[in-house]
């Protein structure tokens, strides 16, 4: 139900900008996220956007990666600046039919995308 696109390699210092795109019907007033996962570790939160639109971000990414949403369009973004090698993972969009965001809770969340992987060198 959830799509996301825009990963790819890049360096150290380097932007890319993800969009998670919704097939189905996402409420407007839902909340949407970003989780990013390592070969071998545990599904992460980056960043979500509550209905109301609050927004929290995990410590790691605060200050350089941005969420938003276009309802129009039926898309979430996250803008990834000043990337760092550590942010290399697979990045997932989530979505969850209700406005209140936990965080950062995998589980809680319904709606997955397959992922889109971003990959930053040295």
């Amino acid at each position: 139900q959830v799509q996301e696109s825009g990963g790819g390699s890049v360096q150290a210092g380097g932007s890319l900008k993800l969009s998670c795109t919704a097939s189905g019907y996402i409420g407007s007033t839902w909340c949407m996220g970003w989780f990013r996962q390592t070969a071998g570790g545990q599904r992460e939160g980056v960043a979500v956007l509550g209905g109301a639109g609050s927004t929290t971000y995990s410590d790691s990414v605060k200050g350089r990666f941005t969420i938003s949403r276009d309802n129009a369009k039926n898309t979430l973004y996250l803008q990834m600046n000043s990337l760092k090698p550590e942010d290399t993972a697979m990045y997932y969009c989530a979505a969850r039919p209700r406005a209140s965001c936990p965080f950062p809770a995998p589980a809680d969340y319904d709606y997955w995308g397959q992922g889109t992987q971003v990959t930053v060198s040295s």
